[in-house]
């Protein structure tokens, strides 16, 4: 069984944009023990499970999946536990992409970055700073932390964000994370989520990614919401 954990995108900064359209990041990035899980045998099917095996995932994850058998050269049988949710900024089809290329053997992050910008990191783990268009990753050392999730029922998709922040013309945020203002653009329904959580924590949250999920530190208890725990990075193939 392999363990594909979520990431967390502690800070996020956009330094540029390549002639190409993507977007050049300068991001900390931690792994965290909410995961999915693999199971691999003989074959070549796909089939997804789990309390989040939501409809409309099959056709990204098996994207994604699929992608990272190709890239490794492999075939397999998989069958997917979903804990991860769907569009919510924790990288979750980027880890199963990872995980994959991890039982395979696979250690090139340039062209792992091809299939996903986080599945560069998702393949190392742990913590790192996360540069280029997700390519470039440099271990950090690992920090034990505790998070506290707030994910919404509202998926957030990566490119519309992006497309947003490019629309805005490029904003800051002075919360860590530039993409958020061009999330809330996109779904302003996130304020009210965000609020929940600041209430609850009596912090300022901030935004996972391209969203949808909120986060603060510490571990607080409340309807929907999710502690979960920094893990250290993968140990390196023998």
């Amino acid at each position: 069984m392999l363990h594909a954990p979520a990431k967390l995108t502690v800070s996020l900064s956009i330094d540029g944009v390549r002639d190409d359209g993507y977007h050049l990041i300068n991001a900390e990035m931690v792994s965290l023990n909410l995961h999915d899980l693999i199971e691999l045998t003989d074959g070549d099917a796909l089939e997804i499970v789990g309390p989040q095996s939501v409809q409309g995932m099959v056709s990204l994850e098996r994207n994604l999946v699929r992608r990272a058998l190709a890239l490794c050269g492999r075939s397999a049988a998989i069958r997917l536990h979903k804990h991860i949710p769907l569009g919510a900024g924790l990288g979750g089809g980027s880890a199963d992409a990872a995980a994959v290329l991890r039982w395979a053997g696979y250690t090139d992050l340039t062209k792992a970055a091809t299939i996903g910008a986080d599945v560069a990191f998702c393949l190392q783990g742990g913590r790192a700073r996360v540069s280029g268009i997700g390519e470039i990753v440099e271990p950090l050392p690992f920090v034990e932390r505790s998070v506290t999730l707030l994910t919404p029922p509202v998926h957030c998709s990566t490119r519309e964000v992006y497309a947003k922040w490019d629309r805005l013309g490029g904003p800051s945020s002075d919360n860590g994370n530039d993409l958020e203002p061009a999330a809330l653009a996109v779904a302003p329904e996130l304020h009210r989520w965000r609020d929940q959580l600041g209430n609850a924590s009596g912090q300022r949250p901030r935004l996972a990614g391209s969203g949808s999920t909120w986060w603060v530190d510490g571990e607080h208890a409340g309807e929907g919401l999710v502690i979960a725990r920094t893990v250290p990075a993968f140990a390196p193939a023998a």
